[in-house]
This record gives C-alpha cells, structure tokens and sequence, in this order.
C-alpha cells in the first residue's frame, strides 16, 4: 500500500478524536473516539512505534469501556 494512505488514517484519526473533545454527548464523544483510536493504531503498527502501538490500544479500551458503561 502507499505510505500516503496511512498518514491519510492517521490524520483522519487525529481529526475524530479532536472532534470528539467538543462533543458534550458522551456517547458520540466515545464512538468518534473509539473510531479514531482504531485510524491512530493502524497507523502507529504503520510506522512500527511499540510506544503509540500499546498507547492507542489503552486509549481505545478505556474508550470502550466509557462507551459501555454510560
């Protein structure tokens, strides 16, 4: 695949989770979250940054449980 496809994920992840910090519903706040995190780790395994790979999966558990328990 083009490198340029995973910066493209990337970006598209950061822009999600940015977004989901002005939502005041949680609920949509979490599934933008959630959504980006998953953009973030594929591109994290992308560029193979062990650091990012395991801070994403964190961010998009914490996410998820946030999701399930509201």
């Amino acid at each position: 695949m083009d490198k340029n496809i995973f910066k493209l994920i990337g970006a598209i992840g950061l822009i999600l989770i940015s977004v989901g910090l002005l939502l005041k519903n949680r609920k949509h706040q979490n599934t933008l979250y959630i959504i980006g995190g998953v953009c973030l780790e594929i591109y994290s395994i992308h560029i193979k940054d062990t650091i990012f790979i395991v801070l994403q999966i964190i961010f998009i558990f914490a996410a998820f449980y946030d999701l399930v328990k509201n």
